[in-house]
């Protein structure tokens, strides 16, 4: 019973109220939910904007200006760094002459395969595969399934890195439009199948950049049935899964009975970015996946891939999943409540998880232009079209609140809405 009412607290069916059980969570569209909608338009080549690597190139692709206590660890990393040290301290005498297997080291795919156990997918150790990061998993997967020239379905808004594979592995891609709420729109979805042929589609249904959005079991099936109407792939981003703010949902694969959904994962959001650490199951394209992981990476650090596996049995990556809930939420409300005080129509994303909120301004706004003013006044922003692969959103822009809202970063909210509402 209290395995099925998390659950139902995960879809937001429920919430739990301390010392007083389960209610019924009845939670109609806020006023200041983003409304606005992507244009289904015909399939196109992909491109990202050179902007991104200037946003990349000064490292705040979440952040407005860099975290001065950036350099104080977080209890968790610290227990993290003692147990990779613990690790390379072990390998001793021949065994740094090798390399790890070419799925990665067992330890840690154990221990990845207990973690998602534990979400409702139990999966072999042998079904995973450890990949140099998420985008390297998302690349594994769209070589595996895909071949130049071929149609990729993906949320708009949605993660600009998927826009940077398609436009290198040479996809088109086809935007389907989203929810900061719910996700893919399973409606528009089926029409775009029913117009074109896809050969994959990429989706995050848990804490979808950028806002965050938490796909409903209803859509979910629907969208594997989908899949399994017009044989498509079915590829999962779940690299927010383990930011929820409460009970972490089940991935989507733990839905997959046809062997399509190729799930990837990482580290980087939910615990460091500098591990470079993450994994893919690649349903029935697996075999091909891993033949791919050699040829694009051949091999991984093995002292640190055994560290993580360490700190996941010792349980301090749970410990430091709890601690990060708690500063995830009072990171996330505070900016909330900093960008209700902005002027205009302010309309805000509150997620259940993930790292970032979606902002929708003024349609005079366009935040693309604002970058460059932006930027005179030490802010970086992340535009709202670059979460599109034809330029939609300009009114829009997404804020992160993976760091403490310490009074530099305050500061520099305040020099934005001075930049944006400008004349």
């Amino acid at each position: 019973m209290q395995h099925a009412l998390r659950r139902l607290e995960a879809r937001g069916l429920v919430e739990a109220r301390p010392k007083a059980g389960y209610f019924l969570s009845l939670r109609p569209e806020s006023p200041t939910t983003p409304r606005s909608r992507a244009r289904i338009v015909a399939p196109r080549a992909a491109s990202v904007s050179d902007l991104l690597l200037d946003i990349m190139g000064r490292g705040a692709a979440f952040d407005l200006v860099p975290d001065p206590l950036a350099g104080s660890l977080p209890p968790g990393v610290l227990a993290l760094n003692r147990a990779v040290g613990r690790a390379l301290r072990r390998r001793r005498g021949g065994g740094y002459q090798y390399y790890d297997a070419p799925a990665g080291e067992p330890e840690l795919r154990e221990q990845l395969a207990l973690q998602h156990a534990r979400r409702g997918w139990p999966v072999e150790p042998e079904r995973l595969c450890v990949t140099s990061g998420c985008q390297h998993a998302l690349f594994l997967a769209l070589m595996a399934c895909c071949e130049r020239g071929d149609v990729v379905a993906v949320e708009s808004p949605g993660f600009y890195g998927v826009l940077q594979l398609l436009e290198q592995l040479r996809l088109q891609v086809v935007e389907v439009p989203a929810s900061p709420d719910t996700g893919m729109d399973m409606d528009a979805l089926e029409q775009v199948l029913d117009r074109w042929k896809v050969k994959a589609c990429v989706v995050s249904p848990a804490f979808a950049t950028p806002g965050g959005a938490l796909m409903p079991e209803a859509s979910r099936r629907r969208l594997l049935a989908l899949a399994e109407q017009h044989d498509l792939a079915v590829i999962e981003d779940d690299i927010y899964a383990e930011t929820a703010l409460g009970p972490v949902p089940d991935p989507l694969k733990a839905l997959d009975t046809q062997d399509r959904v190729i799930l990837c994962g990482s580290f980087s959001k939910c615990l460091s970015r500098d591990l470079r650490l993450g994994w893919v199951s690649g349903a029935r394209w697996h075999e091909r996946v891993l033949r791919l992981k050699l040829v694009t990476q051949l091999a991984g650090s093995r002292f640190l891939q055994q560290g993580v596996a360490d700190f996941m049995a010792d349980g301090g990556f749970a410990a430091h999943l709890r601690r990060q809930r708690h500063d995830l939420r009072v990171n996330r409300d505070q900016l909330i409540d900093r960008l209700r005080r902005w002027p205009g129509e302010v309309r805000v994303s509150r997620p259940e998880g993930g790292l970032a909120v979606w902002v929708e301004l003024d349609v005079g706004i366009d935040t693309l232009a604002a970058y460059d003013r932006a930027l005179e006044q030490g802010v970086v922003i992340t535009p709202g079209p670059l979460f599109s692969g034809s330029g939609q959103f300009r009114n829009c822009l997404r804020i992160g609140f993976a760091h403490r809202w310490h009074p530099d970063r305050l500061v520099a909210l305040e020099r934005l809405a001075d930049v944006l509402y400008a004349a």
